[in-house]
């Protein structure tokens, strides 16, 4: 079994503060954003099974509602240049 990438997911939701999640939950990038867009396709919440919000010490599940999200930044690093965004 491979080892999973650490990413950094910002949010962008309309009308509020953006907010990063550090998730282990992909691949890499590529695979991280097809099912950001597949959950905003099919109008569905992101669940995520190990991530952790502001640099946490322990993993937790987390679930994001993407209704109001206009925006995700993906990327290995928390940079404001680095990433692809949705």
């Amino acid at each position: 079994m491979t080892d999973k990438a650490v990413l950094v997911i910002r949010f962008h939701p309309l009308g509020g503060e953006d907010f990063s999640v550090i998730s282990a939950d992909f691949e890499g990038e590529t695979e991280a954003l097809r099912t950001v867009a597949r959950a905003v396709d099919e109008r569905q919440s992101l669940v995520l099974t190990r991530a952790r919000y502001d640099r946490e010490a322990d993993d937790h599940g987390v679930v994001v509602n993407l209704a109001n999200v206009v925006s995700v930044r993906v990327s290995k690093t928390d940079s404001v240049e680095a990433g692809q965004y949705l």
